[in-house]
């Protein structure tokens, strides 16, 4: 169970660090880089809680650093699927030949 909440704490990590990151950008919300930022954060909050080695009971320290590790790693994600092009990866990018089909 307590690597449940280790989980939990990085994909809220994520979607925090997404959320201020969209509020920052004042753009319109756009649900596929959002989404791209919660897949990050869910495969980080998987690899940190597996790569946990917690004997005991989780304490806040323990949550607070799967929070930053989810953070982190949906920012340094998104900075480079950015400079490949794809910005919301691993969501896929609409081409403007589906916006055209649409």
């Amino acid at each position: 169970m307590e690597r449940l909440y280790i989980a939990l704490a990085a994909l809220f990590g994520g979607i925090v660090a997404a959320g201020l990151g969209w509020l920052e950008s004042g753009e319109a919300f756009d649900l596929r880089k959002f989404g791209g930022s919660i897949v990050r954060s869910a495969i980080a909050g998987v690899v940190i809680s597996l790569g946990s080695g917690v004997a005991g009971p989780v304490d806040v320290a323990v949550l607070f650093y799967a929070f930053l590790g989810g953070a982190g790693v949906d920012v340094i994600g998104n900075r480079l699927a950015g400079n490949f092009g794809n910005g919301s990866f691993p969501m896929t990018q609409k081409t403007p030949e589906d916006a055209e089909e649409s």
